[in-house]
């Protein structure tokens, strides 16, 4: 008798339905002796598989306290396990391909998500601790802000962090010694921080830090003592402590010193922001005095701040100057701050626009890359735009059209890369 015809979709069911293949029915044959020794041996082989079954029993079964602990332990000493490796590499070679610090930051997000999320014992947190420490000290990784995270995650009383600040102090570096002084700070040990926070006061974050104590402490004259100190000796990074200075002057009244604290903050460095907020500042009396001092910092300051400050004055014949000082941007997608203020003054100075639109090409072009022929098609189209829309001169730009095409006639990608933003360039 001829056996009976399988349909398509009845073997596709019977192919997709876990009951009904091989391993379902085999499962269900095994008694629980058989399926416990299955699962030892898969997890013992794959710290991944071990998480897997732990999360998943974890979800599953109804524990006690104590197993449930020493399941949320097992998982993430697994975890760790599938880290390692691959952290070790990266410590190894100082750094590897984005791809495996990728999984590696995202696994340590995970390791910190689960020690704040699961009730992992303090013995194992500190174990765990063990193992993440020598890569903080190496900091050859570079995965710090993860595994800082992770030693952070750790902890979950002022017990564990004054371990975790008394581990990174026994470590004897800089960063490490930073992090146990802002513990100390949180957890009000004042002789330690104190004693931390004295072994370097180099920039003018770091008298801000110890100002701000003492501020919040009470002890307002001593806090003022330090700012002030710290504005003459820190060595940069002067913005938090000026800002600190700033507000405790405004609050007694001397509006002088007030605003060469705030002139100081706004042209370090100077920006068209910091320029703006200063100068709301002053009232036209003081503007008057502190305006020559800025303009002279400006005439300093990057030409792309120098233009966006002139155009802001309203000096446009300084700004064409300085624009006219400098190349076209040639990488595509630069400059696009500087273009759009070229674009701004082609009507009132468009000669002079017009030349600074020419030094985006090369004087002898030469056989390049699809992006620089893309680059140099841009510029040609807005001298097709400055001789046709602007200048009126359209013979000039037919002179000018016809030679480059003729130059540059065996060049196809270039004359592709043109006729997408030059109307009519074929037909020249």
């Amino acid at each position: 008798m001829p056996g009976r015809r399988r349909t398509a979709g009845s073997h596709r069911h019977r192919r997709d339905n876990p009951s009904d293949d091989a391993l379902g029915r085999l499962i269900r044959a095994a008694d629980a002796p058989v399926l416990a020794g299955l699962v030892r041996q898969l997890a013992g082989l794959n710290p991944v598989v071990q998480r897997t079954c732990l999360e998943y029993l974890g979800r599953h079964l109804a524990m006690t306290t104590d197993l449930r602990e020493e399941a949320a332990a097992g998982a993430v000493i697994a975890l760790w396990s599938e880290i390692e490796p691959d952290l070790a590499e990266l410590d190894d070679y100082g750094g590897g391909d984005d791809e495996t610090r990728d999984h590696v930051g995202s696994l340590l997000y995970d390791l910190a998500t689960k020690l704040q999320m699961d009730s992992v014992p303090r013995a194992d947190r500190r174990a765990l601790l063990d193992k993440v420490l020598p890569y903080i000290r190496s900091g050859n990784a570079g995965m710090d802000d993860a595994l800082y995270g992770a030693a952070y995650a750790a902890c979950r009383d002022d017990q564990d962090l004054r371990d975790l600040a008394e581990r990174f102090e026994a470590l004897g570096q800089d960063w490490p010694i930073d992090h146990a002084r802002r513990i100390y700070r949180r957890l009000g040990d004042r002789e330690k921080y104190l004693a931390l926070r004295n072994r370097r006061m180099k920039y003018g974050a770091d008298y801000h830090d110890l100002a701000t104590f003492h501020w919040q402490q009470g002890e307002r004259q001593r806090a003022l003592e330090v700012a002030r100190a710290g504005l003459q000796r820190a060595e940069g990074r002067m913005g938090e402590l000026r800002a600190f200075l700033a507000k405790r002057t405004k609050e007694t009244g001397d509006t002088q010193a007030y605003l060469e604290l705030q002139f100081a903050q706004a042209v370090e460095p100077l920006t068209l922001a910091s320029y703006k907020a200063f100068r709301t500042l002053c009232a036209a009396q003081q503007w008057a005095v502190f305006e020559p001092r800025i303009v002279d910092v400006m005439r300093e300051a990057d030409n792309e701040v120098q233009i966006k400050i002139y155009m802001h004055r309203g000096e446009h014949d300084r700004a064409v100057r300085v624009l006219t000082s400098m190349r076209y941007p040639n990488r595509r997608f630069a400059g696009g701050q500087i273009l759009r203020v070229a674009r701004q003054l082609e009507r009132e100075y468009p000669e002079r626009i017009l030349v600074f639109y020419l030094s985006g090409l090369p004087k002898h072009f030469w056989n390049a890359t699809r992006e620089t022929y893309t680059c140099w098609a841009a510029v040609v189209g807005k001298l097709q735009h400055m001789w046709l829309d602007v200048l009126k001169t359209p013979a000039k730009w037919d002179t000018f059209a016809k030679q480059l095409k003729s130059a540059n006639a065996k060049r196809r990608a270039f004359q592709e890369e043109i006729a997408r933003v030059v109307p009519g360039w074929n037909q020249l």
